[in-house]
């Protein structure tokens, strides 16, 4: 068996953070391995455990999430980290993206949001929360480029399933096994509806599925 995803938490509220620690504990595949209440501690226990992924809370004392971020992504480029906060504006995002987050979860948001994360960063991917996937639209993007290539192409329905899954932030992995595909066959299909929509990356795929009213109902 893999061993469980070790996770440092990193929130200056000990309420938070006990209850993030119970949701996260929950999960076979993960273990909260430290809980820090400010980023200079975050960074400190990142360089003493070396963590699979490091949960950061931007707004905390002594050093704030995004300069934990910036320097952990220095010391320890392999720790992967997943931005949490309450703020939905665009400059928040923006800024944590650059400082090298590479997933962003609201607080508000249920649970599931939290798990979908950290599985799809911790498989490599990056994760929007989908409250915050509408900010992508506005900033990252032009006007809508998503129609047929000129080949007339349109997506086939498992092109559809997997692209919807990708935009809900789940790895390949997990999408081969809910839809009960090789990760080569769904990559496969990835490709071939990027290619298709003339999409160039996740961003693409997260307008899209915006355009498409699938994040609506998570």
């Amino acid at each position: 068996m893999n061993k469980p995803l070790r996770i440092i938490l990193a929130e200056d509220h000990e309420t938070v953070r006990e209850g993030l620690k119970l949701i996260i504990s929950a999960q076979p595949d993960m273990d909260v391995i430290s809980e820090v209440g400010d980023g200079r501690a975050a960074v400190d226990e990142a360089l003493r455990l070396e963590p699979d992924i490091v949960i950061m809370d931007i707004s905390m004392p002594k050093l704030n999430g995004l300069k934990s971020t910036e320097k952990l992504k220095q010391c320890c480029p392999q720790v992967k980290v997943l931005a949490l906060t309450r703020h939905k504006d665009d400059g928040y995002l923006q800024q944590v993206l650059r400082a090298g987050a590479s997933g962003y979860v609201l607080k508000q948001s249920p649970p599931a949001e939290l798990i979908h994360a950290i599985r799809a960063i911790a498989a490599g991917g990056k994760y929007l929360d989908p409250a915050v996937a509408g900010k992508v639209m506005g900033t990252y993007v032009g006007p809508s480029k998503f129609t047929a290539s000129g080949s007339g192409e349109t997506l086939t329905d498992r092109e559809g399933q997997v692209l919807r899954l990708i935009a809900l932030g789940y790895a390949n992995k997990e999408i081969a096994a809910q839809l009960d595909l090789s990760v080569k066959t769904v990559e496969a299909h990835k490709a071939n509806s990027m290619r298709k929509l003339n999409m160039s990356s996740r961003i693409d795929i997260v307008r899209y599925a915006m355009l498409e009213g699938w994040l609506e109902d998570t």
